[in-house]
């Protein structure tokens, strides 16, 4: 074959699955297996190198590849001596899993040839591959799948296990017979067959062994191990027999456990095998086997084959789960089933932890011990499960020292439990050996082994094995009785018994033991005959007898006269001899005689005397009773032993009746061990009748006689629990109950054993049930808690609860919010605390808490509706006030400050609330409510005092003292103007914690030292309403506005104007100067510095309002007072405070400021009958006299304010009776009812606007204010709107409806929701309805009824939820609009993201906008920007209400961008898809691969590829298109070269032993025309080796297991009546050659050891009492009982180890471990005179245990 013209251009590996496939593009003309371009890269040959691989690699080396010399190893020693280059590096695997090879090339560096190979190859990659991966080979196959094969395409399957080439890739199309060597050589790493790792490399077929290595021969064990022994399985090998009939159609034949291996069951007869299977999860299964094939049941491949009265299973596993082979009745003939498989040994030993230290100081030791462990349940089982198997070596147990530490002085000992000074280590301490389990040949005995200590007492017990693991544990089992057992001597034949004819010729067989002696103890079934027939040759002249003739000893015939007929036998026989002479000549006597084993020795007519055990069957009697006659009434003397054992066998001749055993009672229990008693009856010796049991002497009555029955354990059973209590209250709980399948093994031992659940038959009981199926009452679950406010430092977190009711059907249902109880404020907020901000530039420092406090004496001089305040000062206040107290913190988490009330804490409730910011809210102040209210954050405390001013301005006493019952009543509004009397409080109620105070300077109580300078600021008569005016003018905006959470609070609270604010120091000081007055001049004083004191206050008060204010906005005081005289008066003192503060304004430029209207809080003034005259902030009411009402709003600013009026939120329309007054007041001439509403007035400026309303009623009817427009909410967090019009807002907004009436009196408020009265639990506020977060369920109309005596009137806002346009979640609706729409077109759905839909010119389709939102959105359809309806040669149509835009007759102008916007009320919303047009068409390519490389079948297909803008696509693109036709091109037809073909393997001639098999091998050559023809051997020769025709097999040894029998049932105690018994199992030959065990190891081993009943393990556990303590108090008492093993119906003391199979009882324990309090010198232990013995009274924990007697000493 000529080498390639064209250099290799490149190369392109394309990975598939696991492996990787090399395509070589070339250019030119190329060699190999090639079509236009591509060609499959061949492997390189592992032996026979022909010139065309030379050729070809070495233009592979030498010119076409660039070698990294980096790359290629050091040259070897060996390379060095020859002409060879160093091995290069190892190529890409073929494989990415499963194996496969790698290659390593090398170069000849001589011109001639080199000896040797130029390839060498490996395994790789020999990680089992995913399950989705597949079969290799398929693989392969699978790849042709899109070539032509003779005009057709086929599925092409992998044929496999070719025993002719398993190397050429052989497929065969699906659902045909057709099969195709589509290849000549499969790729590298394929394996030659599915059931070895052989691999395929370059086409040959090479060894691998289950170590991955080429050429290795290890393989896998029977147990699936590589190269292992076997000895973690074992064979098991069985014979079943059906017993099936009509009402027994089914049976189970074996269970084959998980993991096992080399299943193998043949059933011969009519029935059906069939599966079950159960996994290790529990899952169950079933296979009915119903055809013959290969199946995968439970991921194990099962092979089933059926033929007639046959059928075969194999399964090469291992078992992933429990197969339960089982047998089917299909006929009347029995079936036999033979089976054998490997089963796992899943139980082996593994080490444990170190067991606790045996000291806890001092100095112990602890071990470790071993733990047999179920490898399948991954649990610790019972330690014979290991010892069932001796291939499993029990780990040694290793010690270790523990806790070194020296004890502490006090204890004085160590705390070894429970051992002492006086306690020896535990020890093992064994049982006698048991009686040998053979007598002769070698047999086993046993013993039991504990562990035991020794106590002070000197009791011995069972303890722990791992305490005596510090020596080894003494065996238990040792051989015994090794000699050689006895064995028959067969002597030589004695002469024939005649001299003519036929006779009979006789030996004597002894039994001689191995030391040559005549013995007992051979086994008689294997005894050599003694006799046999023999022939003299010379006839006889007389009648032949019938019988042979024996020879007649002369002693016969006496011998058959003997008394009892007994004559001797050429059998060993017992031959008695006659009876003496009775021992007495009356009464009665004994008789003797003399009992011999002998044999007849025919042929010396001899008699020989043998051992007694070489005779079968009973001995016969040698001593007998005889009576001679009565002796007048008495016996003879004799030995009082023989004599009772004589009368025990003869009647009683001089008593008739007598008791007698009569049988058993029922046993008392029907299984797990019962019962029976005898029955005792009197019985007529004579006639055996049942006699009256008074005839019978009661004194020898027999003994009450029980027995044990229905030993056999109870079947299992279901055992039920208590049910628990339920889970929930309502709704629907739980209860639950614990259910057990269990089963009595023993009522005597109260064994009871827990079982698994599917071991109990009967349907198990319910372990769940339903309880409380009853709706539960409407609650309040709230969401998931926000993420904190701020990212430092302190913030608030708030979430959101809805309002549901759990039904009794356990489904829960969203209710309205109404039907909840109350929601508590701190239930959705709460305040969240994170890392403390660190202030820039400044580290950080930990303080302790701080509280600011402000030192301040507030008095209250007119009625205001809410006042601030902050701890640490005083307050005087009028009644019906609302106070909010204000606690400011550092460095301190405000929701963790406490309040306390007079040193009792504080709780909210509905008239003092506990905020959770550090403040404090307390509703319309009552008497009650006086006290020192304390704060606390932390270690700080600051206090507050409240006390309260009455009606005659003295300050109220609390409701303890004993007038508060007569002042409460009268208190009532006042004005400053009123007589005031002086009223000193006498109880102290509130501690200052000032400076003042510290220094001892006020002499009254703390709480009251104030109590005087307040009532004489009181007394200071002569208010001016001047200055009052003056006072009223503040923006009532600045009056409230501190709240809850603003910190300036401090500050707002300086600007009310009706409160007097004093420092405390000053106070202090004016205290301190009356204090150090003389007590005459006392008084006068008092007047003076009280009066400077108002002064001042009012000063002060006047230039902090000005420097609170900016520049620009300080104002003239709008009242200018001329002084008067009176200075001492207060009134007088605040006219010159306020005429110098006006002066002194008016000497500057008036600054400018925003508008302010000044309001007047007081009652309107009514000149006369006819005329209203009244301030804004007032409710007027009109009579039916009013000619005039005067409405007064007087505004100050700079530039001066223009002022404008409203009546109900219009301009109002003068005219001839409604007048604007030159100073901007608003007069109303001869009011009628329309002009009946809230009139506003505005003040504006260029700065800014004020304005303030005044309300006008008919007759004092109320009034409500109302706004009539729309509002639209879509982004503010929060409204707030007057009622009466239409709210319009999303979710999650909070909503504020003001509802501001009027009326004379003052309107009542109520509140409706679609005209259903709302609870408490929404936020009403001061006439506002508050609805947080509202959603749907908040939707409605909201009614606002205001009403007084004088009626009623209601105004409605209608509010409605918004939801913008969204997405929905559910997008089956939009789906199945479509898909009815149009169910063949293609269709998109639309999304804010954008989508794309690929189609076809021509075609149409739908797509979808999905949106969802309230009110429904209006749907617009756009194309590249602009509408569809605009768009030109766009066919389309808009369905399902906007929802579906259908666009028919695409093409390149209709694709683009569709985009459809939903609009509402709340929003926008924009979603994409794109349609992009593209066109597919069929090609026709190059040729495939010819099908074959030889023969008459191989063609090549022409390649149809689908095509899109010249690339390949997947062929169902074209599927619509037109599909060119393709014809099959042949090629290699050609005859294929010689090859050897091969038969199966004849069966084995032997099953062991050593067999042969056969098979056929010829050689045959496939022709052009496809026929196959034989030739002649030599032309397969020069190509291959012949195969060989003839192999050995099973070359194994037939063996057998043998066994002797059972030994004595006298081993160790296992349970109760229950022992073990041992035998002898040895491996042999069939001719009895004994053999190593391991030769049999194939065989099921019979067991050696089994279970049996022993009286002697009737046995448990006695405790007696508790010994006295040793000590009667302190650490060293002890007391001790006696613990034994006793028999159960003797209650007599037997071994303890017969015992050892149930646990041991403590017989030690500590007691009165309680402090000795009495210090008296005494001793706490009874051994303290063994202790003054050994002289160990120089020891301190001696001498402090025994103090009395050492003390002696």
């Amino acid at each position: 074959m000529a080498r390639p013209a064209a250099p290799w251009h490149s190369a392109l590996a394309v990975r598939i699955f696991g492996s990787t496939w090399w395509l070589l593009f070339v250019a030119g003309q190329v060699c190999g297996d090639q079509h236009e371009g591509l060609v499959f890269l061949r492997e390189f040959p592992l032996v026979g190198r022909v010139q065309y691989y030379e050729d070809f690699l070495s233009d592979l080396l030498n010119g076409h590849r660039t070698e990294d010399p980096s790359s290629r190893t050091t040259r070897s020693e060996e390379d060095r001596d020859s002409l060879w280059d160093a091995w290069g590096s190892w190529s890409e695997c073929s494989r990415t899993c499963g194996g496969g090879a790698s290659y390593s090339l090398r170069r000849c560096l001589s011109s001639k040839s080199c000896e040797g190979r130029n390839i060498r190859y490996r395994t790789c990659s020999n990680v089992d591959c995913p399950p989705e991966a597949g079969d290799f080979r398929a693989q392969q196959c699978s790849a042709h799948n899109d070539v032509k094969h003779h005009g057709e395409f086929y599925e092409w399957l992998p044929v496999s296990n070719d025993p002719d080439n398993p190397c050429a890739l052989k497929c065969q199309a699906k659902g045909t017979d057709l099969v195709v060597e589509l290849a000549p050589k499969v790729l590298d790493g394929t394996r030659c067959y599915t059931d070895t790792l052989d691999m395929c490399i370059n086409g040959l077929c090479q060894i691998v062994g289950c170590d991955h290595q080429l050429g290795s021969t290890t393989k896998e064990d029977n147990c699936g191990v590589c190269n292992g022994d076997g000895s973690t399985c074992r064979l098991v090998r069985g014979h079943y027999k059906s017993q099936l009939s009509a009402t027994k159609l089914d049976d189970t034949v074996v269970a084959i456990p998980y993991g096992s291996r080399h299943i193998h069951l043949t059933l011969k007869g009519p029935d059906h095998l069939y599966l079950e299977t159960k996994t290790l999860q529990g899952t169950k299964g079933e296979n009915s086997l119903s055809s013959p094939g290969i199946f995968l049941v439970d991921n194990s491949s099962v092979e089933f084959q059926k033929y007639p009265g046959k059928e075969n299973l194999s399964i090469a596993g291992p078992l992933t789960a429990d197969f339960i082979v089982k047998i089917h009745n299909s006929g009347p003939a029995n079936s036999t089933v033979q089976f054998t498989f490997y089963q796992p040994i899943i139980h082996r030993w593994r080490e444990t932890d170190f067991f606790p230290c045996s000291a806890t100081c001092g100095g112990g030791y602890q071990l470790t011990s071993a733990e047999c462990y179920d490898l399948r349940s991954n649990r610790v089982v019972a330690d014979q499960y290991c010892h069932y198997y001796p291939e499993n070596i029990k780990p040694k147990p290793k010690l270790q020292e523990c806790n070194l530490d020296p004890c502490p002085a006090s204890g004085g000992y160590k705390q070894i439990m429970p051992y002492d000074l006086y306690h020896p280590l535990p020890r093992w301490e064994a049982t006698p050996w048991t009686a040998c389990s053979s007598s002769c040949g070698g047999g086993i005995q046993s013993r039991a082994v504990s562990c035991v200590e020794e106590d002070i007492q000197g009791h011995v017990t069972s303890v722990e094995e791992w305490k005596c693991m510090y020596t080894p544990k003494m065996p238990t089992v040792q051989p015994c009785n090794i000699f050689d057992c006895p064995k028959w001597l067969a002597q030589e034949w004695s002469p024939c018994t005649v001299t003519c004819g036929q006779g009979l010729r006789y030996r004597v067989v002894l039994c001689i033991n191995p030391r040559g002696m005549h013995s007992g103890g051979c086994n008689s079934k294997t005894k050599p005959h003694i006799k046999e027939e023999c022939i003299i040759p010379t006839p006889c002249y007389k009648p032949k007898e019938k019988v042979p003739v024996e020879a007649r000893a002369p002693w016969y015939k006496q011998a058959q006269e003997l008394e009892e007929g007994a004559a001797v036998s050429e059998e060993p026989s017992f031959v008695p001899e006659a009876w003496s002479a009775c021992t007495v000549t009356c009464g009665v006597g004994t008789q003797v005689r003399i009992v011999k084993c002998q044999v007849l020795l025919s042929f010396s007519q001899s008699v020989a005397d043998l051992p007694v055990d070489e005779c079968e069957g009973p001995k016969p009697a040698s001593q007998r009773a005889c009576y001679a006659g009565p002796c007048n009434g008495e016996l003879p003397e004799s030995n009082p032993g023989e004599t009772d054992g004589l009368l025990g066998g003869l009647q009683d001749f001089d008593e008739l009746y007598d008791w007698e055993y009569k049988g058993f009672t029922k046993c008392s229990e029907s299984c797990g061990g019962g019962v029976q008693e005898a029955v005792v009856s009197c019985l007529n010796k004579q006639t055996r009748e049942p006699a009256d049991e008074n005839l019978c002497v009661t004194s020898r009555r027999p003994p009450k006689l029980l027995k044990a029955c229905s030993l056999e354990p109870c079947p299992s059973r279901w055992e039920v629990g208590k049910w628990s209590p339920c889970s929930l209250t309502c709704g629907v709980g739980l209860q639950t109950r614990d259910v057990f399948c269990s089963q009595i093994r023993s009522r005597e031992m109260n064994e009871t054993v827990i079982l698994a659940d599917d071991l109990c038959r009967q349907h198990k009981p319910n372990t769940v049930q339903a309880c409380n199926r009853f709706n539960c009452p409407p609650a309040w679950y709230p969401a998931q808690w926000q993420p904190c406010s701020t990212s430092c430092g302190e913030g608030t977190q708030t979430r959101s609860a809805i309002c549901r009711k759990v039904l009794k059907t356990g489904v829960s249902a969203i209710v309205n919010s109404s039907q909840c109880p109350p929601l508590p404020f701190s239930s959705s907020i709460r305040p969240c605390m994170l890392a403390i901000c660190a202030r820039p530039g400044r580290p950080s420092t930990k303080h302790s808490p701080h509280i600011e406090a402000a030192r301040k004496v507030y008095i209250q001089t007119r009625r205001q509706r809410k006042l601030h305040f902050v701890v640490g000062g005083f307050a005087y206040l009028l009644p019906k006030t609302t106070v909010v107290l204000r606690c400011p913190t550092r460095r301190f988490r405000k929701p963790l400050i406490t309040w306390e009330k007079d040193g009792q804490h504080l709780i909210s409730s509905a008239h003092v609330t506990v905020a959770p910011f550090g403040y404090l809210k307390i509703h319309r102040l009552k008497p009650a409510d006086a006290g020192i209210y304390t704060c606390s954050a932390g270690p700080a405390r600051e206090q507050f005092g409240i006390k309260l001013i009455g009606g005659n301005q003295k300050l109220v006493a609390r409701p303890g003292g004993p007038r508060s019952e007569e002042e409460a009543p009268r208190v009532r509004k006042a004005h400053p103007k009123e007589a005031l009397q002086t009223h000193k409080h006498q109880n102290g109620i509130f501690s200052n914690g000032s400076k003042a105070e510290k220094r001892g300077l006020a002499a009254a109580d703390a709480g009251s030292r104030y109590d005087e300078l307040v009532s004489r600021l009181l007394e200071q008569g002569g208010w001016p309403g001047e200055l009052l005016a003056a006072w009223e003018a503040q923006d009532s905006a600045e009056r409230n506005a501190s709240s809850e959470e603003d910190p300036n609070a401090e500050q707002a609270l300086l600007h009310l104007p009706f409160t007097i604010v004093a420092e405390q120091q000053r106070l202090d000081d004016i205290l301190r100067n009356l204090s150090q007055q003389p007590e005459e001049l006392r008084d006068v004083y008092s007047k003076h510095l009280v009066a400077q004191l108002a002064q001042d206050i009012f000063r002060s008060h006047g230039e902090h309002r000005d420097a609170l204010l900016k520049p620009s906005e300080q104002r003239i005081s709008p009242v200018a007072i001329p002084p008067r005289k009176a200075v001492s008066s207060f009134s007088s003192l605040l006219r010159t405070a306020a005429s110098s503060s006006g002066e002194a304004a008016g000497g500057s430029r008036r600054p400018h400021r925003k508008p302010t209207i000044l309001r007047k809080i007081s009652a309107a003034q009514q000149l006369s009958a006819s005329e209203v005259v009244t301030h804004l902030g007032q409710t007027v009411a009109l009579a039916s006299g009013t000619l005039s009402v005067l409405l007064h709003c007087e505004a100050v600013g700079n530039p001066r304010p223009t002022i404008s009026w409203a009546r109900n939120g219009e301009e109002v329309q003068f005219s001839d009776r409604i007048l604007l007054q030159p100073d901007d007041s608003l007069q109303i001439l001869a009011p009628v009812e329309a002009d009946v509403g809230f009139y506003t007035c505005n003040a504006t400026n260029a700065l800014g606007y004020d304005s303030v309303s005044i309300a006008v009623t008919l007759a004092g009817k109320p009034l409500v204010k109302t706004s009539r427009m729309t509002v639209l909410n879509t982004k503010e967090p929060a409204i707030t709107v007057d009622i009466g019009g239409t709210i319009k807002t999303v979710r999650g907004v909070n909503v504020t409806i003001n509802c501001q009436v009027a009326g004379v009196p003052e309107a009542e408020v109520t509140w409706f929701r679609n005209k259903s009265k709302l609870g408490s639990s929404h936020h009403l506020h001061e006439g506002s309805l508050l609805l947080t977060d509202v959603s749907s369920s908040d939707q409605g109309l909201y009614s606002c009824r205001a009403a007084n005596v004088h009626g009623e009137l209601t105004e409605n806002t209608q509010l409605l939820i918004l939801d913008p346009p969204q997405v929905p979640t559910q997008l089956e609706d939009i789906r199945a609009l479509l898909s009815a729409t149009g169910p063949n077109l293609p269709s998109v759905l639309m999304s804010p993201l954008g989508t794309q839909l690929v189609l076809d010119p021509g075609n149409s389709a739908l797509l979808g906008c999905p949106i969802q939102g309230h009110p429904t959105p209006n749907i617009t359809w756009f194309h590249g920007g602009q509408s569809v309806a605009t768009v030109t040669g766009l066919t389309h149509h808009i369905l399902a209400a906007g929802q579906i835009l259908q666009v028919a007759n695409l093409s390149s102008e209709s694709q683009g961008e569709f985009s459809c916007l939903a609009q509402n009320e709340a929003g926008v919303l924009v979603q994409k898809a794109s349609l992009i047009i593209q066109d597919y068409w069929w090609s026709v390519d190059r040729l495939a691969t010819c099908s074959a490389s030889c023969g008459n079948r191989g063609v090549q297909q022409p390649r149809l590829r689908c095509l899109l803008n010249s690339t390949e696509v997947n062929p169902a693109h074209c599927a619509g298109k037109v599909r060119p036709a393709v014809h099959p091109v042949p090629c290699n037809r050609r005859d294929c070269p010689s090859r050897w073909m091969v038969t199966s393997w004849s069966a084995c001639t032997r099953s062991c032993g050593g067999g042969i098999q056969t098979r056929r091998v010829t050689c045959q050559k496939l022709k052009a025309s496809g026929i196959s023809t034989p030739v002649s051997n030599d032309m397969c020769t020069q190509l291959a080796k012949r195969p060989v025709d003839t192999q050995a097999c099973n070359q194994q040894l037939c063996v057998e297991w043998a066994f002797s029998s059972w030994g004595q049932c006298n081993g160790p105690c296992i349970g109760p009546h229950l022992a073990v018994q041992h035998r002898q199992v040895f491996c042999q030959t069939l001719d009895g050659v004994t053999l190593p065990s391991e030769q049999c190891s194939a065989l099921p081993r019979p067991v050696s050891t089994q279970n049996c009943w022993s009286e002697a393990c009737s046995v448990h556990w006695r405790v007696s009492l508790w010994t006295l303590c040793t000590a009667t108090c302190g650490n060293y008492g002890f007391q001790s009982r006696r613990v034994e093993c006793v028999h159960a119906h003797t209650n007599k003391a037997v071994p303890e180890h017969l015992c050892s199979w149930g646990p041991r009882p403590a017989n030690w324990q500590r007691c009165n471990i309680t402090p000795c309090e009495n210090m008296e010198c005494s001793d706490t232990t009874r051994y303290c005179e063994k202790v003054k013995q050994l002289k160990l009274c120089q020891l301190s924990q001696f001498k402090s245990r025994c103090c009395g007697t050492c003390g002696k000493a």
